[in-house]
């Protein structure tokens, strides 16, 4: 049994159990700072499957340095189902990805160049796919499609509590 010396600095972390605050932020700035802000304008991200956890990364740094990581889980999944969307369907090169914060709200925007509206498909307990827009209905407080001249913009919002 290892002995508890007094040399011995105890590990601080998070209430989420994950690093300490000021490392869990270095992280994000430096994530940002690598990958681009999708809170200071669109970052385009190449439409390939690895690209969710690039868009997840990114959205969790933003969520964090907004104050909101209790809000980082679901932003995570919401996030991939809907760059999952993009990248599975639309045939597109590039994805684009957008968050913004106001007054109550969080609002993450997904943006491809394909017109092709998403839809939410009935879901059984056995399905192992097709669970995406579900999941984005059930989660979020508001979603929807906003069509552009070239393409859409698919988003969801968490509403949240101002201090």
């Amino acid at each position: 049994m290892a002995g508890r010396g007094g040399s011995e600095q105890p590990q601080r972390t998070d209430a989420a159990g994950g690093a300490p605050p000021v490392l869990a932020e270095e992280a994000a700035v430096k994530a940002l700072d690598l990958l681009g802000d999708p809170s200071g304008g669109e970052v385009r991200l190449c439409s390939r499957p690895e690209s969710a956890s690039t868009a997840r990364r990114l959205a969790r740094s933003v969520v964090r340095l907004w104050g909101l990581s209790h809000l980082s889980d679901t932003v995570e999944l919401l996030v991939s189902e809907l760059v999952g969307n993009a990248v599975r369907h639309t045939g597109a090169r590039t994805f684009g990805l957008r968050m913004r914060r106001r007054r109550g709200w969080v609002r993450v925007e997904v943006r491809d160049p394909s017109r092709a509206l998403p839809c939410v498909l009935p879901v059984r307990e056995l399905d192992t796919s097709g669970r995406g827009l579900f999941l984005v209905d059930t989660l979020s407080d508001r979603w929807g499609v906003d069509l552009q001249p070239r393409g859409k913009t698919t988003w969801f919002e968490l509403r949240v509590v101002d201090r």
